[in-house]
C-alpha cells in the first residue's frame, strides 16, 4: 500500500477540500487555492459532478435494474455515498470501491459500511493496472459477474496521461463486464474554456499531479461500441438533471452512460447461420424471428 505523505499533494484529498471536507493537507489546499484562481466556479463543478454520480446511481439502479457497482476512483467518502444511494433503492446492492490514496483507504473501511443485505468491499488499487483490479480476489467474492455490473469512472481518467492510454482501459473493462452492464464517465475538458483549464493543467505539472482534460470526441471515444443512454454524451449538468441548468457548460464536465447490448441468443442457444443464397435482408428477418433480446431500461427478455 502506498505511505500518506502529507506533504504531496494529492487529487482525492484536494477534491476533498473543494466539496468542504476536513481530511486534506496544506499542500493540497495551496494547490486547490491556485487552481481557484484560474477556475473560481471550480468548487462547484466538482459538486456538479459529485451529483451527477447520484443521478447516475439512481438511474441504473432504479430503472435498469443494477444491483451491483464497481466505483472506480472512489475518493475520500463524502455522504451520501455511492453505496448509500444505490442501497436506498436497491438493499441487497453490492459495491466495490477502488483508489490508490492511503487516507481514502482510512476512511472507506470505517465509513463505506454496506446496509446488513447488501456488501461492500475496498480495494487499494490503481486503475493503470486494471487487469489487478479486475482479477482481485474481493473484488470476484463480492461482484457477481453473472449479472450486470454499474461501472463508475467519475473523474478518474483525468488522471491518466495519453501514455496511460485511457482508451484502452476501458476498452479492458468493456471486454470484462457481463451483457446489460452500464459504464458511467464524467471528464474535465477544455472545450468549454481552453485558457482557464490551460492554467490548471500548468498548476498541476508544477506540484507533479497528471490532469488531462479531453475533448468530446476523445471522452466519446471511451465508450467504444457501447450504446449512449439518453442524452447521450453531455456537459455534466445536462444530464438528466433535476431542473434545468442556466448554462450547462458552466461546469467544464463531459459525462454520459452506455449500456453493453445483451448478445442475441436463439431459442437453440446460438445465432443460426443466414440461408444459402439468401439476401442480407432476407437472413436479418430470419434470425430476428428466433431471436430473445433484453430491453435496455427494464431487462427483461423480449422475442421478435
Amino acid at each position: 500500500m502506498t505511505r500518506l505523505n502529507g506533504n504531496v499533494p494529492h487529487a482525492a484529498r484536494i477534491y476533498d477540500y473543494w466539496l468542504g471536507g476536513k481530511d486534506n493537507f496544506a499542500a493540497d489546499r495551496a494547490v486547490a487555492d491556485k487552481i481557484a484562481q484560474a477556475v473560481p466556479a471550480v468548487a462547484t463543478m466538482v459538486r456538479a459532478n459529485r451529483q451527477w454520480i447520484h443521478r447516475v446511481v439512481t438511474v441504473l439502479a432504479r430503472e435498469a435494474g443494477i444491483r451491483q457497482f464497481l466505483d472506480i476512483g472512489t475518493g475520500i467518502p463524502t455522504t451520501p455515498n455511492l453505496h448509500q444511494c444505490a442501497q436506498q433503492i436497491v438493499p441487497d446492492a453490492r459495491i466495490v470501491y477502488v483508489d490508490n490514496d492511503p487516507l481514502v483507504l482510512v476512511h472507506a473501511r470505517a465509513l463505506l459500511t454496506s446496509s446488513p443485505q447488501g456488501r461492500c468491499a475496498y480495494l487499494d488499487a490503481d486503475i493503470r493496472d486494471i487487469d489487478a483490479v479486475l482479477t482481485d480476489t474481493d473484488l470476484n467474492t463480492v461482484l457477481d459477474l453473472s449479472r450486470p455490473v454499474g461501472i463508475v469512472c467519475a473523474s478518474v481518467l483525468m488522471l491518466l496521461s495519453d501514455h496511460d492510454d485511457p482508451w484502452k482501459i476501458t476498452a479492458r473493462l468493456r471486454d470484462w463486464a457481463p451483457a446489460g452492464s452500464h459504464l458511467a464517465i464524467s471528464h474535465p475538458t477544455a472545450d468549454h474554456d481552453p485558457d482557464a483549464v490551460a492554467a490548471v493543467v500548468s498548476t498541476t505539472r508544477e506540484v507533479g499531479l497528471t490532469f488531462v482534460p479531453r475533448t468530446e470526441e476523445q471522452v466519446a471515444a471511451l465508450f467504444g461500441d457501447w450504446q449512449l443512454l439518453d442524452p447521450g454524451l453531455v456537459p455534466v449538468l445536462s444530464w438528466r438533471p433535476d431542473h434545468p441548468p442556466p448554462d450547462p457548460t458552466d461546469a467544464y464536465y463531459w459525462a454520459g452512460v452506455a449500456r453493453k447490448p445483451a448478445s442475441p441468443v436463439t431459442r437453440y442457444g446460438q445465432t443460426p447461420p443466414p440461408a444459402r443464397g439468401s439476401a442480407p435482408g432476407d437472413s436479418e428477418q430470419a434470425i430476428d424471428l428466433q431471436t430473445t433480446r433484453t430491453d435496455p431500461m427494464t431487462g427483461d427478455e423480449k422475442r421478435s
